[in-house]
C-alpha cells in the first residue's frame, strides 16, 4: 500500500472519529428538544422565561442548545405534573435531579429552600417547638405522614410512649437514631437505624406531613458543645409550617430513607409527594400551632431549671 493511501485512509478514520464524537455529544436545538419531550417549543421558552428552566447554553448567534440531561429533566417535570405537582414544585425537583444526593434533613431544606432562615436556639427552646409540633398534629388528629430523627437510640426510648400515641393515626411514622437494626412493629413507628458517623447522627429533625397539618423542624448542634451543660447547648434550626417548605423537607427525608430503609420508604403514602405542595396553607393549624409553640416557650422561661427529658 502507497504511502499516500496510507495517509488518505489515516485522515478518513480521523474525520469519522471526530464525527462520531461530534454526534455522540451533539447538542439539541429548541425543536429538537420539543420533538424529544412532546412539549411545544413555544411553552419550552416561555418556562426559560419565567423559570429559568431548562437552562440551555447559547451558540455565538445566539442560538439555544441543550443536552441530553435537559431532556431527563423537562421529562421529570412532565411526569411530575401528572402526578399532581405544581409547575413551580415540578420544575424545582426537575432542576435538582442531577445535584448531588442529600445527607441531612437540615442540609436539604437550606439548600432546596434557601429563603427559609435559620434561628439559633437553646436546646430547651428546641424541644419545646418539637413538642408543639407533635401535641398539636395529635390534637388535629390528622393522619398522614410523622418522620423525625432523634440522634441517640435512648433519646427515642424516653419518648417513646409518646410516639406511639402519635402513630395510632399516622399512615407511616418514622424515627431514626442509632438502634442496632431495623424494626417494623404494627402499631409503632418503624425503627430506622443510622452510622454513628452519618450527618443525621448530629441531627434533630421532626415532619408532620398530612392534610391541614403541615411542620418541620431540622437542627444541629453546633461544635465543640459536648462539654458545655443543657442550659448552654446551641443549635442552628430552620422550622416551618408553610406547606412548600414542608413538601421538600418530606421529599428530602423520602431520599435519605430510600437509602437507608429502602422497605420504609415503599411504605410511604403515594400522595405524600403532592399532599404539602398542592395544598393551601390551613390558618387553622398554623394559627393553632403558633400559639401553642408561644406558650411551650413561655413555660420554659417560666421553669428555666426544669430538667429536660432529652
Amino acid at each position: 500500500m502507497s504511502s499516500n493511501l496510507t495517509q488518505c485512509l489515516e485522515k478518513r478514520n480521523k474525520l469519522y472519529g471526530s464525527l462520531i464524537v461530534v454526534v455522540a455529544n451533539a447538542e439539541l436545538s429548541t425543536a429538537q428538544l420539543a420533538e424529544r419531550t412532546g412539549l411545544p417549543a413555544g411553552t419550552l421558552r416561555m418556562w426559560e422565561t419565567r423559570y429559568g428552566f431548562p437552562d440551555p447554553t447559547r451558540l455565538p448567534g445566539g442560538h439555544r442548545r441543550y443536552s441530553g440531561r435537559d431532556v431527563e429533566s423537562v421529562l421529570k417535570v412532565l411526569a411530575l405534573r401528572r402526578q399532581g405537582l405544581s409547575l413551580t414544585a415540578a420544575i424545582d425537583r426537575g432542576r435538582r435531579q442531577h445535584q448531588p444526593p442529600v445527607t441531612s434533613v437540615f442540609a436539604g431544606i437550606r439548600q432546596r429552600r434557601p429563603d427559609v432562615a435559620p434561628a439559633i436556639l437553646s436546646k430547651r427552646a428546641v424541644l419545646a417547638l418539637t413538642q408543639a409540633i407533635e401535641d398539636e398534629y395529635c390534637a388535629h388528629a390528622a393522619h398522614g405522614v410523622l418522620i423525625a430523627c432523634f440522634q441517640r437510640e435512648r433519646f427515642y426510648r424516653g419518648a417513646q410512649r409518646r410516639w406511639r400515641e402519635l402513630a395510632r393515626t399516622a399512615e407511616l411514622a418514622v424515627a431514626l437514631a442509632d438502634f442496632d437494626q431495623l424494626r417494623e412493629l404494627p402499631g409503632a413507628p418503624a425503627e430506622v437505624p443510622i452510622e454513628p458517623q452519618h450527618p443525621l447522627g448530629r441531627e434533630w429533625a421532626l415532619i408532620v406531613n398530612a392534610d391541614g397539618a403541615h411542620a418541620c423542624l431540622a437542627a444541629w448542634e453546633q461544635p465543640s458543645q459536648t462539654e458545655l451543660p443543657d442550659a448552654r447547648r446551641r443549635f442552628e434550626v430552620l422550622w416551618s409550617f408553610e406547606p412548600a417548605t414542608v413538601a421538600v423537607a418530606t421529599e428530602v427525608a423520602s431520599e435519605l430513607l430510600r437509602r437507608l430503609a429502602p422497605t420504609v420508604a415503599a411504605r410511604l403514602p403515594a400522595a405524600t409527594d403532592t399532599r404539602a405542595a398542592t395544598a393551601l396553607a390551613e390558618p387553622r393549624f398554623a394559627s393553632a400551632l403558633a400559639h401553642r409553640m408561644i406558650g411551650y416557650l413561655g413555660t420554659m422561661l417560666e421553669n428555666p431549671s426544669e430538667p429536660d427529658p432529652r
